[in-house]
């Protein structure tokens, strides 16, 4: 069940009411109610982060050198051959 207004914001985000009225939200705050409508269902559209962009890759997804290791185990889905005598 979608949060009423007047109910306390749990997460961060972008919340729509049933009309697509859409609404920034913080969490803490309370659902606003329509000023047409009266009290409305809100459901979340997106959410919001801070993920620090500047326009860099972050440093965490960026391949090391030693991240290539030629592991032998030939057990691997991708290192097993088929040889054809199943």
């Amino acid at each position: 069940m979608n949060p009423m207004s007047y109910d306390r914001v749990e997460v961060d985000g972008i919340y729509a009411n049933e009309w697509g009225r859409e609404e920034v939200l913080h969490r803490g705050q309370h659902f606003p109610s329509d000023p047409q409508l009266g009290a409305s269902e809100w459901e979340l559209k997106e959410y919001l982060f801070d993920n620090h962009h500047d326009g860099k890759t972050d440093i965490r997804l960026v391949a090391k050198a030693d991240d290539n290791k030629d592991s032998s185990n030939p057990s691997e889905p991708r290192k097993h051959t088929d040889r054809g005598d199943k």
